[in-house]
């Protein structure tokens, strides 16, 4: 065989580290032995014409209208039956079915699903389906020790069939200090200011970026230079806002919107916060740690195989802004704490959670896969 064929299915390919990570596969599996197509049930911003520069064609099957519409299963049967894939590998919840159900209808050789989430608040009924998914499935792969124990333990996946796989992430080039000036001036950020930030879709209920925002008029008490810095959008902005305006604090809290590049927005920050209810590996604490940030971010999911308390980064429990207020003081009294956690943590990130690595392993389950269920 020349190459293996890698058919992906995501849900949607937006801006998310999910697809992010698809994205990191196209451009780094080697070409020589990897033909790769992606599909999906929409593709929208900036993310697809650079999967179509990678050499990896999207093909969209449209959204799901409900739980029994069966119309992007037969879009996505139509063209696993024209790509014939070796593998197809799903992620997200509704890529797992995709790759599950059109898999099995196309008889693809080898099925794989990611599981990419936190589950913690799924309904019974969505662990039961999931289940059901993964029976369909040749091998499953967690992206944090947390997903895997959940696939284990919680609904039952056969231990041999599972493997982890920690996310990876690219270290992105560093900003000139010119568009890092820019940004601090656009954003009215002075020197003095102590800069807590975070990076996320703007849905609340998951990364509660309103926690963040009633820690501040508490950390504003012994640090009035506290500002908060808000890089991401969602349909939960507009609520934030009010919030802020609410408690007094809208002159220190920055939205920044959603930025395709956000490296130069970590380096603005002097700590990054992550005040998740769920998180199945926070992809952008990396980011952070690449940037030489300390952390304080929440004790859920994936979080704490990314964030070693007390040496990376503090780690307080989900909901509770005192709590938050807090840790972020305590780094704002000691800046050689701050530094010390940045430099560990930048550390741990380059030795643990790198691109390379990532894609190496990914490399070695195709391949391992392949061995085992492809005829040469």
């Amino acid at each position: 065989m020349s190459k293996l064929r890698i058919l992906h299915c995501l849900e949607t390919v937006g801006s998310g580290g999910v697809e992010q990570r698809r994205l990191t596969l196209a451009r780094r599996l080697d070409a020589t032995r990897y033909e790769q197509a992606l599909v999906c049930t929409q593709a929208i911003g900036g993310l697809p014409p650079q999967f179509a520069d990678a050499g990896c064609p999207i093909h969209e099957v449209g959204v799901f209208r409900g739980i029994h519409d069966r119309g992007p299963y037969r879009r996505a049967l139509d063209i696993v039956r024209q790509y014939r894939p070796h593998i197809i590998h799903g992620a997200v919840y509704e890529g797992v079915a995709l790759a599950a159900v059109a898999g099995r209808l196309g008889q693809v050789p080898i099925i794989i699903g990611e599981e990419t989430s936190d589950p913690a608040n799924r309904r019974w009924t969505g662990h039961l389906l999931y289940r059901l998914l993964c029976g369909m499935t040749h091998h499953m792969v967690g992206v944090s020790p947390a997903v895997r124990d959940y696939l284990i333990n919680k609904i039952h996946v056969q231990a041999s069939k599972v493997r982890l796989i920690n996310n990876g992430v690219a270290e992105a080039p560093p900003a000139d200090a010119e568009q890092i000036r820019s940004i601090r001036e656009a954003l009215g950020l002075a020197p003095e200011h102590f800069v807590i930030g975070t990076v996320g879709r703007l849905f609340d209920s998951h990364k509660r970026v309103s926690d963040l925002i009633r820690a501040l008029p508490i950390l504003h008490k012994p640090c009035p230079g506290a500002h908060l810095l808000i890089v991401g959008s969602g349909p939960d902005e507009e609520m934030l806002r009010q919030l802020a305006t609410e408690l007094g604090v809208a002159n220190c809290v920055h939205f920044a919107g959603y930025q395709s590049s956000p490296q130069a927005y970590y380096e603005v920050m002097d700590v990054f916060a992550l005040a998740s209810a769920s998180e199945a590996f926070g992809l952008v604490l990396v980011e952070a740690m690449y940037a030489s940030l300390p952390v304080v971010a929440t004790l859920v999911g994936g979080i704490p195989t990314i964030v070693s308390e007390g040496e990376t980064g503090l780690l307080v429990e989900p909901g509770q802004p005192q709590a938050l207020a807090e840790a972020l003081l305590k780094l704002h009294q000691s800046y050689d704490l701050r530094d010390e956690m940045g430099q560990k943590g930048r550390a741990r990130a380059l030795a643990e959670f790198g691109a390379e690595r990532y894609v190496g392993e990914v490399d070695q389950l195709y391949q391992s896969l392949a061995s085992k269920r492809i005829a040469p």
